[in-house]
């Protein structure tokens, strides 16, 4: 399929993975299985919705941001998820066109966008996520993806699968047992560690160094605006698994990039 033509159709594509999401997270959030209730519903008036009131973002968009039937608000996570799963369908279309590494990163990474919109909500990843994810990243890695050319050699495969996943899940181990040894608290939970064995089962421990730095200065980020906007001290909460998704995501599209970018400008 053409460029121009798989680029679209991927958007779409992840648009309707992003509705999907969503129906993930509030169930998961609110205790519900994802077939009881069969379908979508209101989440103020319980109403069954329609199936125009379904259409990623545009039944928001045509509903004003309000259940059809109550008039409720809908909850800015349903645009949000929807509209990056749309753009990360598009974006791994124009690096990795149609192929496995675009079926396997399209499906990862519509896990990781479901376990940080839950970890935002709830400061909790889901093993229901993690863990299958991180058994289908090194699966995907051994047999699917590389070594290739062009964004694809970027990926991790086989061996080094393997070895990223046991340095990303084993360092945030010790990294939780160190901190929870000097500080008598939790600052790192199981599910950072559990997580870290999906990102490193796609990375490789090549691609380690940079999503956590970038992990890192995001979530610096977002904590220095989350205080200044609640007036809250350095001990506000701030979940970091949206951190790692995010970083490793952008790794995945634009790693190579990003290296020779500073590669440059540190000479």
């Amino acid at each position: 399929m053409p460029l121009n033509a798989f680029a679209p159709a991927a958007f779409v594509l992840g648009l309707i993975m992003g509705s999907f999401s969503t129906a993930c997270v509030h169930r998961w959030l609110n205790g519900l299985t994802l077939i009881d209730p069969p379908r979508s519903f209101c989440p103020h008036c319980n109403t069954t919705l329609r199936w125009w009131h379904n259409v990623p973002l545009v039944s928001f968009v045509l509903l004003r941001g309000r259940c059809g039937h109550c008039g409720e608000g809908i909850s800015w996570r349903y645009p949000a998820l929807e509209l990056l799963s749309g753009l990360w369908g598009l974006a791994l279309a124009v690096v990795y066109g149609p192929g496995w590494p675009f079926v396997v990163l399209f499906v990862l990474g519509g896990l990781l966008l479901t376990a940080s919109f839950i970890d935002l909500e709830a400061f909790l990843l889901p093993d229901v996520i993690t863990l299958p994810g991180a058994v289908l990243a090194l699966f995907a890695s051994t047999f699917l993806l590389g070594p290739g050319s062009g964004p694809d050699a970027w990926l991790a495969n086989g061996q080094t699968a393997l070895w990223g996943a046991g340095l990303g899940g084993g360092g945030f181990w010790l990294l939780r047992l160190g901190y929870r040894a000097l500080r008598g608290g939790e600052g790192l939970g199981l599910g950072d560690v559990k997580l870290m064995l999906l990102i490193g089962a796609l990375t490789g421990p090549q691609g380690l160094p940079l999503t956590l730095l970038l992990a890192g200065i995001t979530a610096l980020l977002a904590a220095l605006i989350h205080m200044a906007r609640t007036g809250q001290g350095h001990q506000a909460p701030i979940p970091f698994g949206p951190f790692l998704s995010l970083a490793c995501m952008v790794h995945l599209l634009w790693g190579p990039q990003i290296w020779q970018w500073w590669l440059h400008t540190v000479r």
